[in-house]
């Protein structure tokens, strides 16, 4: 008897408090004008893998978690030596290529002097023949001179082409071996705080391995889940606030940027409207890029809060939704 009171008390505590909980609520959401809704979420933004394109050894990892980064800066290196060789063997094929063409152009102008003494036999032969001065086997002789100097031409010249590509061949690989050394630099792709080092100088890590984890700054946002009215009544581009439980009292100004087109939390097929009112969608309200720009520092992802948004096309906010973003003095103080 006294376990089956004991968990019939815990029964009524555990109804008491959900019902508690649900008439807070319906007393929230009626405090609201009916085109306004409002979700839970947290501070979020657009993450950011900088990763090796190739498999290697990480050489050095230049900053820390929680550094702020700007676009192009360096992050981290991964070990070239093995690179820097075959650098330095690609150059010496290089060369040897370039030399190729030197001896290739000279064997060109050794051969255009063999064929124009041939010619010039050739001539002589046939004006010796019309007075008998010679044979027409000597003509004929000076005739397949002529004609092999020709072809000795012909074949420097195809030479001087084969080295002209080899040389191409060779640079190519030169740069694709460039490619590879700058790769191997990992820089930020953008402007961010460095969230997570993922490796540490000396580990080896395969192709595609992340080194570090950064967020965008720029690109901060609350995903809020709305029932299927409210959704249907949000459209990208509607405006937003955002209230952060870590600074009550001030007003984040935002925007809708994504409305999901499936439902959450619920079957993909539902056949009673009672059953369709309660699919949930996601819906994402982002921040204005120009006001992170200004409070940068102070950005932070994973706080908790609450987003309001506008519905349809609404514009009359009430006066507690008025934008109100603090300066560092005034956040410091509400915080005292």
């Amino acid at each position: 008897m006294k376990n089956l009171r004991s968990v019939l008390i815990v029964l009524v505590v555990i109804v008491a408090v959900a019902g508690g909980g649900f008439a807070y609520w319906k007393s929230q959401q009626s405090e609201l004008p009916d085109f306004i809704a409002s979700g839970n979420g947290r501070i979020e933004a657009e993450e950011i893998r900088v990763a090796t394109k190739y498999a290697g050894r990480v050489d050095e990892v230049l900053v820390d978690e929680g550094d702020t980064v700007s676009a192009g800066q360096v992050l981290a290196r991964m070990d070239t030596a093995e690179l820097m060789a075959s650098q330095a063997r690609a150059r010496a094929e290089v060369a040897g290529a370039e030399q190729g063409i030197a001896e290739a152009e000279a064997l060109i102008i050794q051969r255009q002097s063999e064929l124009s003494f041939a010619q010039q036999q050739l001539a002589r032969a046939n004006e010796l023949v019309k007075n008998n001065n010679i044979s027409r086997e000597q003509v004929d002789q000076r005739r397949a001179d002529r004609d092999v100097a020709q072809a000795a031409l012909s074949a420097a010249q195809a030479k001087l082409v084969s080295a002209q590509r080899n040389v191409e061949a060779t640079e190519a690989e030169l740069r694709r071996i460039q490619v590879q050394i700058d790769d191997s630099v990992l820089k930020a792709p953008r402007d961010g705080r460095v969230q997570y080092r993922l490796a540490e100088p000396g580990e080896v890590l395969s192709g595609g391995g992340p080194v570090i984890t950064m967020i965008d700054l720029s690109d901060v946002y609350m995903n809020v889940f709305l029932p299927t009215r409210q959704a249907g009544l949000a459209f990208v581009g509607n405006e937003a606030r955002i209230m952060l439980d870590a600074a009550p009292g001030f007003v984040i100004p935002a925007k809708v940027s994504f409305v999901a087109d499936d439902a959450q939390f619920t079957p993909r097929e539902v056949e009673t409207r009672s059953e369709r009112d309660k699919l949930m969608f996601r819906v994402k309200v982002r921040i204005d890029r120009e006001l992170l720009a200004e409070h940068i520092k102070r950005v932070k992802t994973g706080l908790p809060g609450e987003a309001y948004i506008m519905l349809a096309d609404h514009q009359d906010w009430p006066d507690a939704f008025t934008p109100n973003v603090p300066d560092d003095a005034t956040l410091r103080q509400s915080m005292k």
